[in-house]
């Protein structure tokens, strides 16, 4: 975009440029969809592409400098950044709002970050269409004004494969199994370059007729324009071939990495001590009958607080990083979450937030959307976070009294409790967790003697807790001390003792371990089940869930019935219940809370990878698969220098001297034509020296002649002279090139008749 630039481009050339820039962008554009799914990312392509196009065109035409060129395009992207990617802040639907703009330029900067932060898709969600805007009209517009204005207008091509690519890795870490964009975009590109190459051919032949008063054939710079469109076509068919074949052969893995799975999300569950921790809280004094939440809609459902999936024999915390179930990863939620494929009732409740405060926000079923209201609502909706697999959603800083919101659900069918014999273990991943303790195994298989099947095991050993176990919150003066916790030791006490007390903390866990010894994938939720529409501190409960083949997640009370819980024989507490008596309860309760105080302490379970060697890893990775689409993208140009290669080969090693000569000369005559040095169809020998100036071409023609129309056998050392000049001449071809210029000359298809793949091989 300097003087130095080539000619204005002819109205065709900017038709046939835009034509191909439209076409690859529109391609490129599909990468973005995953991210937005949604009618805003289909109006901002549209009308960043024709923005782009008029700018590019536009300074084309009146010869705009660089920086004027970027002033227009900053001046378009404020006029229609408002309208298209902040639709919400829009005046009268098109004309840009101070609030809006402001939303608009904070988003170019901060617009990246959120996007890895937030679950997919997005929507228009606030102003999250703002980078996609800045990709789209800054690609079409350098892209366009680098075809028709640069030196070197091939590089345009770049500037979709720039959106792709971008694309790609702000998109989602789910793999894409079609290889039918990536081919579209790389035979658009590849025609785009034949092209540009035809186009260049025609330019310099028409130049060459102007200086000489000559006349051009029409009929040779058509077919050439034909050979090169054929010829590409049949390296997209071979390079479409290739990418088949590495699909079968190399099937795509469950997730791939891109950014999103290197950002470290905002909030993370494992920052916070385990909400099972504090189950027994909720039934002191002065919290058993405190108000926590006003609840309207819940019609008797279960109001879930947080899940818990991993269990390292200390405490049950929410979320794990060692699996793939992503139980721990939180992302904001745009607008609304996609349960269209989840089977249930539609549930809308609204919450009061009365005597809580906690990261915790309490939901029911499925999650859809969240509207909160009151003084913070904006600030609680920006700090709003959820995870689909397990259910539970957190507000970074909390919730507290006085926090309003309506959430929308979908509540999952759920089998009837005699159906619970029928169930098959599903096949979710839950992070592992260590051996169970010796105590619980021999109580399952008393529990389960005799009975086969999963499901109906299960049931048994609900049974066997029902029938043997007894509840005490160890909170109140009439009831038996029950110890809180639910570590390893204390679940073996449950088991051990002369009568199994505990409260739904403890049966929860134990019927967790036990269940995935039985098969099925396990899991503790810690909720509410209120009596209206107060939910009050004593309408805390802990139940389990399994994952099951027929329902997925199923909801399962383990806990027993309340009854009177019997008077222990004097010699049992002599005996077996004296430990417990004689280390006071809040002594040992301090214990569990020490070490709840490090929820994610991994004492028994294997040391993950060294930070940096996970770091070298990630890199590694990354650097390989950029490696192969690097490999994928040049391919074509191997196969050139390559072809290039067996041809030299051929006739410098084959056939008699006479042969060897005329092969010498023939190369030299090639590289005279990829350097862009023009030659007459019908040019004789000396007529091709004379073009280059050197004094050794002229002496290399005269050889070349007088071996083939010379009676006498050239001597092998006339053959081998004439290679060696052929080096030098070669040589010198490349002195006061750039580097660039000399890639381009040993990649050049001229030598090898266009894109005539039958020449390819040949001398």
């Amino acid at each position: 975009m300097t003087q130095r630039t080539v000619k204005r481009a002819s109205g065709g050339a900017v038709l046939v440029n835009v034509v191909f820039l439209w076409a690859a962008t529109a391609i490129a554009a599909t990468a973005l969809w995953p991210i937005y799914e949604g009618r805003g990312i289909l109006i901002v392509v549209a009308v960043a592409t024709v923005v782009g196009t008029a700018i590019a065109v536009l300074g084309s035409r009146f010869a705009w400098p660089a920086w004027l060129v970027m002033a227009v395009t900053a001046v378009a992207f404020l006029a229609v950044g408002v309208p298209t990617a902040v639709p919400s802040k829009a005046n009268n639907v098109v004309l840009p709002s101070i609030e809006g703009l402001i939303d608009l330029v904070s988003g170019v900067a901060l617009g990246w970050k959120q996007l890895l932060t937030i679950t997919l898709p997005v929507g228009d969600y606030e102003a999250l269409l703002v980078p996609a805007l800045v990709l789209v009209l800054g690609t079409v517009t350098i892209g366009l004004s680098i075809a028709l204005r640069a030196r070197h207008r091939e590089l345009a091509v770049l500037a979709p494969a720039v959106l792709y690519v971008v694309a790609l890795a702000f998109g989602p870490d789910l793999p894409t199994r079609s290889i039918v964009t990536p081919l579209a975009l790389f035979g658009v590109i590849l025609l785009w370059l034949a092209w540009f190459r035809w186009y260049r051919r025609r330019e310099a032949i028409a130049a060459l007729v102007t200086t000489s008063g000559g006349t051009a054939s029409t009929r040779d710079v058509g077919s050439a324009g034909v050979r090169s469109t054929i010829g590409a076509l049949v390296i997209l068919a071979i390079a479409a071939g290739a990418g088949v074949t590495a699909a079968v052969a190399v099937p795509p893995s469950e997730s791939r990495t891109v950014l999103r799975t290197t950002i470290v999300q905002p909030f993370d569950p494992r920052d916070y001590v385990s909400p099972l921790a504090g189950f027994r809280g909720y039934w002191q004094e002065g919290t058993v009958d405190s108000v926590l939440f006003r609840v309207d809609g819940l019609d008797g459902r279960l109001l879930r607080l947080a899940t818990l999936d991993t269990y390292d024999g200390v405490v049950y915390s929410v979320g794990s990083d060692r699996v793939t179930s992503e139980s721990g990863s939180f992302v904001r939620v745009p607008s609304t979450f996609d349960q269209s494929t989840v089977t249930g009732d539609q549930v809308s409740i609204d919450v009061e937030v009365a005597d809580y405060s906690g990261v915790w926000v309490p939901t029911v079923g499925k999650f859809e959307s969240i509207d909160f209201s009151g003084a913070d609502a904006a600030s609680r909706r920006d700090a709003f976070f959820y995870n689909d697999t397990s259910g539970a959603a957190a507000v970074v800083g909390g919730i507290t009294q006085g926090d309003r919101y309506a959430l929308t659900a979908v509540a999952p069918q759920q089998p009837a409790e005699s159906e619970l014999s029928d169930l098959d273990p599903g096949s979710a991943t839950v992070p592992g967790a260590p051996a169970p303790p010796e105590e619980v195994t021999e109580a399952l298989e008393r529990y389960t003697e005799g009975v086969d099947g999963a499901g109906p095991q299960l049931v048994a050993m609900l049974d066997g807790l029902a029938s043997e176990g007894y509840i005490s919150h160890g909170t109140g003066e009439d009831e038996p001390p029950s110890r809180s916790g639910h570590a390893t030791d204390r679940i073996v006490e449950l088991f051990t003792a002369p009568r199994m007390i505990g409260d739904a903390e403890q049966y929860s866990v134990a019927a967790a371990i036990m269940a995935r010894q039985i098969g099925f994938p396990s899991r503790v939720v810690m909720g509410f089940v209120p009596d209206g529409g107060v939910v009050r501190g004593g309408d805390v409960v802990a139940w389990l869930e399994v994952n099951t083949a027929q329902y997925g997640w199923v909801a399962i009370d383990a806990t027993p019935p309340f009854r009177d819980i019997p008077e222990e024989l004097p010699e049992e507490n002599a005996q077996v219940a004296r430990p417990p008596t004689i280390v006071p309860p809040p002594v040992v309760e301090t214990e569990p809370t020490d070490r709840l105080a490090t929820p994610d302490s991994e004492r028994e379970l294997p040391p993950d990878l060294d930070p940096v060697l996970e770091i070298v890893l990630a890199v590694l990775r990354v650097v390989g698969w950029v490696l192969l689409a690097l490999g994928i993208l040049v391919s074509p140009f191997l196969l050139v220098i390559a072809a290039k290669v067996r041809r030299r080969s051929l006739r410098r090693r084959t056939g008699t001297p006479v042969d060897r000569i005329t092969g010498g000369w023939r190369e030299f005559e090639d590289a005279v034509i990829d350097h862009g040095l023009g030659t007459g169809a019908a040019a004789t020998r000396s007529e091709i020296a004379a073009v280059t100036g050197a004094v050794q071409a002229q002496v290399l023609a005269a050889v070349a002649d007088r071996a083939v129309f010379s009676p006498d056998e050239a001597p092998v050392t006339d053959a081998e002279t004439v290679w060696r000049a052929v080096d030098d001449l070669r040589a010198s071809l490349d002195d006061g090139l750039t580097r660039w210029e000399r890639v381009k000359a040993r990649i050049s298809l001229r030598s090898l008749g266009g894109y005539s793949v039958s020449k390819l091989f040949t001398r």
